[in-house]
């Protein structure tokens, strides 16, 4: 299911993703305490990809650690940070 990339982008950013330019859309995420994780996803500066393809979500959900379904989650807000924090720790 097809997801509108400025909406995924801004549900990254209320997640305590950091956004980073560059020739795509960097994102890094930043725990609960303020320190930078290895945790990243990206999306494409690509003007016409307006909406990002199922393959594409796939990838970002695999970049976060996280199902597709749980990316889903978070970017949609269902998923609090403090929860996604608990799923990383687990992936540990």
């Amino acid at each position: 299911m097809p997801k509108r990339r400025d909406e995924v982008e801004r549900g990254l950013l209320r997640k305590g993703f950091e956004k980073r330019d560059g020739d795509h859309h960097y994102f890094i995420y930043r725990n609960l305490s303020g320190n930078k994780t290895a945790v990243f996803t990206k999306t494409s500066h690509t003007p016409k990809l307006r909406e990002l393809p199922d393959r594409l979500l796939s990838l970002m959900a695999k970049q976060c650690r996280l199902s597709k379904s749980d990316f889903f989650d978070l970017v949609d807000c269902p998923l609090s940070r403090e929860q996604y924090e608990s799923k990383l720790e687990l992936k540990r």
